[in-house]
């Protein structure tokens, strides 16, 4: 017999098995998943999630990711709307400037940190959103890199920054114009376009899946 613990969804109690994630949870109880449950390993940022613990302060998680616990009440975030700016990277150039163009919303960061304490990731956001600020679009990539868009920082922030999205140019750009070129990966690229690899990857289409994934296991790795 699994250990039963008691939860609360959407302020309605149920028992379940205590090696459940909350989403897993909800799927044990009834409830059919159509949205807000991506890849389902913590990557995609679509679960977001509020609980609480008795009479602590609510936390921010990812469903997918976190086990429910005994007393835990849990609601989902709400869907809002995120202001995405229009941009052609192509045609952005890497200044310090660029980033405050697009998001001007970041000057007015009072350095609350209500973002970090509030992301699912334990991501410094307020760190990167300084760096971004500043134009160091490297640190600021570097500090976001684990940002799965779950929205849960802008939700909070008081003064309407769009963090994941200010996070998101900054990679970009760093990734266009400031990271070192891989010229093996340029190589391969062309003659991708090139069509080399049309007949392989028709082979490959052809064959059982298990085939496929025992030729992936043992792959050459240079």
């Amino acid at each position: 017999m699994e250990k039963l613990v008691k939860i609360f969804l959407f302020g309605k109690e149920y028992h379940v098995p205590d090696s459940l994630t909350i989403m897993t949870a909800m799927e044990y109880v009834g409830y059919r998943l159509v949205r807000g449950c991506g890849c389902r390993s913590g990557f995609c940022g679509a679960c977001a999630a509020f609980y609480r613990i008795n009479d602590e302060a609510a936390q921010v998680c990812l469903a997918c990711q976190t086990s429910v616990q005994n007393n835990m009440h849990i609601a989902f975030l709400p869907s809002f709307p995120v202001e995405r700016r229009t941009y052609d990277i192509e045609k952005l150039s890497p200044i310090e400037s660029i980033v405050l163009q697009l998001y001007p919303e970041i000057n007015n960061c009072i350095g609350c940190n209500v973002c970090t304490k509030n992301c699912p990731q334990g991501i410094n956001v307020k760190e990167y959103i300084l760096k971004a600020k500043s134009g160091d679009y490297e640190g600021c990539a570097d500090e976001s890199f684990e940002c799965v868009m779950c929205g849960a920082c802008t939700l909070k922030c008081p003064v309407g920054i769009v963090q994941p999205q200010v996070a998101m140019l900054a990679r970009r750009i760093n990734g266009r114009y400031l990271s070192p070129k891989s010229k093996q990966l340029e190589k391969r690229v062309t003659e991708i376009k090139n069509g080399d690899y049309c007949e392989l990857i028709e082979t490959l289409m052809q064959k059982p899946i298990e085939e496929i994934k025992e030729l992936y296991n043992n792959r050459e790795i240079k």
